[in-house]
């Protein structure tokens, strides 16, 4: 059982909807911006879901850089739940679960947590603000000792390309977090120098597939990018810009400031859905690469990897606190 409070805040302009109450359309969207004008936001209760979100380019033109649908109803009943734009827990990523009938458990469950809640022990309430920039911040807390790692996941996507390869990237880390076929964290922080996670010069996305297909898949699984990289060295709480990635034609910039450790890059692996309207569908389709996700969060299945010295565990008093700023801009 969870509850979600959303509140948005955009240099001054404020919404909010209590997603869960009963009387409350889970689906209707919230529409804020800012005071002058410079950005445009949408917000559904289901899943403190962003719907839609509008920065200029550098022709001053008004871009939805993320994606979704047009019938909002359809992020509860789209058999793929992509999870798009939506906060992702109890647990984000992978918990090894090692039984044998179920290897791991991704993301909270089968279903996830912007659905029903799946097992978890006690209570959260989740609190989640977005103000200014597009600046979030999710704070929970529980009834029962639970591990909790949320992340809010955000797909950005832009109308005249059809993948995510001309995007440019710089992370500032030294370190990546070593997984298995499964995408299981073996427990090794490894160098990302010499490998495809060297993003810490700015470089295209396109530069790291020809590589990956030929790096063992404790590096990066077959063609896709689904890797959990830690802030310089992995250290915790760097609040410096990490991430950067650039729409080439339409020169926007997006910088990225967290309180996580970690950051991970999902590049859309898996999509397979029509477009918005507004981004050329729905004959059109969003595919798989057609967009990519900054995903700061915790360690990956750090509640299995004592030897990191993380603790995931939140109870009555211990409440969970994630922060990360989105600023978006025009690269001359």
């Amino acid at each position: 059982m969870r509850a979600f409070w959303v509140g948005a805040v955009l240099t001054g302009f404020a919404a909010s909807a209590r997603a869960q109450a009963s009387h409350t359309d889970p689906f209707k969207e919230y529409t804020i911006a800012a005071p002058d004008g410079s950005v445009k936001a949408k917000f559904i209760g289901s899943g403190a879901s962003l719907s839609e979100l509008w920065v200029k380019d550098k022709y001053g033109r008004f871009r939805d850089v993320v994606l979704g649908y047009d019938n909002t109803t359809l992020w509860q009943t789209d058999p793929g739940h992509p999870v798009l734009n939506s906060v992702v827990g109890r647990y984000a990523n992978p918990i090894y679960l090692g039984t044998d009938q179920i290897a791991y458990t991704l993301h909270g469950g089968e279903i996830g947590w912007d659905r029903p809640d799946e097992g978890f022990p006690g209570d959260v309430t989740a609190k989640i603000i977005s103000r200014g920039k597009y600046d979030a911040v999710v704070t929970a807390t529980a009834t029962q000792k639970t591990p909790i790692m949320c992340v809010k996941r955000n797909l950005d996507a832009f109308q005249e390309t059809s993948n995510i390869f001309n995007h440019s990237l710089r992370i500032d880390s030294s370190k990546y977090i070593q997984g298995n076929m499964y995408l299981i964290p073996t427990g090794n922080l490894t160098s990302v120098q010499g490998t495809a996670l060297d993003f810490r010069k700015e470089r295209s996305l396109g530069q790291y597939f020809p590589r990956c297909i030929q790096e063992p898949s404790n590096t990066f699984a077959g063609s896709q990018w689904d890797r959990s990289i830690g802030y310089g060295g992995c250290s915790a709480g760097k609040q410096d810009p990490e991430p950067i990635p650039l729409q080439p034609k339409l020169r926007i910039r997006l910088d990225v400031t967290t309180n996580q450790p970690v950051v991970q890059i999902y590049t859309g692996n898996w999509l397979a859905m029509p477009r918005k309207k507004v981004h050329g569908g729905p004959s059109l389709q969003y595919e798989k690469f057609s967009a990519v996700a900054i995903e700061p969060e915790g360690y990956v299945d750090a509640i299995n990897n004592p030897a990191w010295g993380v603790d995931q565990i939140y109870y009555p008093g211990r409440d969970f606190k994630w922060a990360t700023t989105y600023q978006f801009s025009v690269q001359k």
